[in-house]
């Protein structure tokens, strides 16, 4: 689930301080340009994960253009992959309990075989799920 929301960026001495209308308290700074939008993307990501573990309705981002705005101030679209960001945020490692015949198990043992790392490829390969890992 890819998610837009508008941002005010506000020029300061430092960079920039940014808020996201739409979503009450959800602000952050950043340094430079490039530093702010980073850190906009983070600050956008952990409020709609948060907003999605408790059941909260995602509010409808508002049209950049209808944002008023302040001397100094513009508004840039920020984006978040959802399903990214939670996968990479849920990368630990879970236990499973599963079935295979003993003499296929005494055949992978006598060849060393890291059972989870081929079990994680053969899911990978299977779901259609590509990662730049190997």
């Amino acid at each position: 689930m890819v998610c837009v929301f508008p941002a005010i960026f506000t020029p300061t001495e430092n960079g920039y301080a940014i808020r996201f209308p739409d979503l009450p308290g959800t602000n952050s700074q950043g340094n430079d340009l490039a530093n702010a939008i980073y850190m906009a993307r983070d600050a956008l990501a952990t409020w709609l994960d948060y907003l999605i573990d408790e059941n909260e309705v995602i509010p409808t981002p508002s049209r950049a253009r209808d944002i008023p705005l302040d001397d100094g101030q513009f508004t840039t679209m920020i984006d978040i992959d959802m399903t990214a960001y939670r996968r990479h945020k849920s990368s630990k490692a879970v236990k499973k309990t599963l079935s295979i015949p003993s003499w296929l198990n005494e055949e992978a043992e006598a060849h060393n075989v890291n059972f989870s790392a081929i079990l994680q490829e053969a899911l990978k390969e299977y779901l259609g799920i590509q990662t730049n890992q190997k």
